[in-house]
């Protein structure tokens, strides 16, 4: 208790350096919360981006489809696996994809056609959800499309549009047909903003001439099961397809997802390696302008531990006025954060490596939003108290003494 209690006036007996030491620490932390706030819900939004919207957690193809994406290499027999998965503990629902011609008016360009089960989509995606102008697909309308928007701005078409869709069909006719736009979607990914056309399954059939089978089958883990575990489950239920995770399937966003968190930690390192030297400099000169005092203290019986808890003592106070300081000054701005979020829609549309990032970019808040940043910071003073510390505590009496 007396050490704390000394510690404390010894803090307050220089006024300005401990001011200036605890503000650079609180700022430092106050930073890094923040930032490890943001740096989170831009990885969960964009991993959310990439499993809810499009990709699912795992994809099953039929052996050669990834190889040679022909509207002929299909899945036989869906509903069969479907139901294994679902056994499974599996949410999962089959998709057709196939390739043609979009064109309305004089306007015309590439599509992707992809045929989906409206009522089990909704279960493995919320495509449903992004639709910018108009309404999602309803197997009441079978003659009804939703485009990508920068496939409606090509062909110039809106919701209650017509639109004219050409092909070849399975059986090797000409495939044609007329459909009307129900709804329009906003940015998700390249591929779909440029040419995606989401038609019901049962229109995606009539239109090809296709009875049975299925491209892809999108699979949802259950929230307790890891996506590795998981791919090893469905593989096992799907031994004979192709079986791949969203990572393998976008190698390049489940390397910047691994890098960004890396990426954390360097930063962290950057700051806390700052407020290092500055706390080194400040414990230094607070040792070395009481060399004569902490003489006395061990000439007077103070042992070398004593002293050397006293410095710890010191540092200690100090990181802990810093740390509420900081955590207090954070609650507002997390809540902005979280709740309103950084606007970045002037900058136009943003995509990474083909998939579009929400252009509102919102923080989020965890355990270890303010766990790491704390013991990180508590980690580096410990470390940065040290020297200083050592040396108060080898101090010779009889040096100190004749110190000026």
């Amino acid at each position: 208790m007396r050490l704390l209690v000394m510690a404390w006036r010894n803090l307050w007996r220089y006024r300005r350096r401990t001011l200036v030491t605890v503000a650079a620490m609180t700022l430092a932390l106050l930073t890094m919360v923040l930032y490890t706030s943001l740096v989170e819900g831009y990885l969960r939004d964009l991993e959310r981006n990439i499993v809810d919207i499009e990709l699912g957690d795992v994809q099953v193809f039929a052996q050669e489809y990834r190889d040679n994406p022909s509207i002929y290499n299909r899945i036989d027999n869906p509903e069969q696996l479907l139901a294994r998965l679902r056994e499974g503990g599996f949410q999962a629902s089959a998709r057709l994809v196939g390739g043609g011609l979009a064109a309305a008016g004089e306007s015309s360009a590439g599509a992707l056609l992809k045929g989906v089960d409206v009522e089990q989509d909704a279960r493995v995606s919320q495509i449903s959800e992004h639709v910018e102008r108009g309404r999602w697909l309803d197997p009441a309308d079978p003659g009804g499309v939703v485009v990508g928007n920068r496939l409606a701005r090509t062909l110039g078409v809106e919701p209650g549009d017509e639109l004219v869709m050409l092909s070849q069909a399975a059986n090797g006719s000409i495939a044609n047909d007329l459909y009307t736009v129900r709804g329009v979607l906003r940015s998700i990914s390249d591929e779909a903003d440029q040419a995606g056309v989401f038609l019901t399954d049962r229109a995606f059939r009539s239109f090809f001439v296709l009875p049975d089978g299925a491209h892809q089958i999108i699979v949802r883990r259950p929230a307790d099961r890891e996506l590795g575990v998981a791919v090893a489950e469905v593989r096992g239920i799907a031994a004979e397809f192709d079986v791949q995770s969203w990572r393998d399937l976008v190698p390049i966003l489940a390397s910047l997802l691994d890098s960004t968190r890396t990426l954390i930690q360097i930063i962290f390192l950057i700051v806390y390696v700052v407020v290092a030297i500055l706390i080194i400099n400040a414990m230094l000169m607070a040792v070395f302008e009481r060399i004569r005092e902490l003489g006395l203290l061990k000439a007077l019986g103070v042992g070398p531990g004593r002293i050397l808890a006293l410095i710890f003592i010191e540092g200690g106070l100090q990181t802990g006025i810093a740390i509420a300081l900081a955590l207090t000054l954070s609650v507002p701005g997390l809540l902005y954060l979280t709740e309103q979020g950084l606007d970045l829609s002037r900058l136009g549309g943003i995509s990474f490596a083909g998939m579009a990032i929400d252009p509102v970019w919102r923080g989020v808040v965890t355990p270890m939003t303010v766990i790491g940043p704390v013991l990180t910071l508590v980690l580096i003073v410990s470390v940065s108290v040290l020297y200083p510390a050592l040396k108060a505590a080898r101090i010779s009496p009889v040096d100190a003494m004749r110190h000026h």
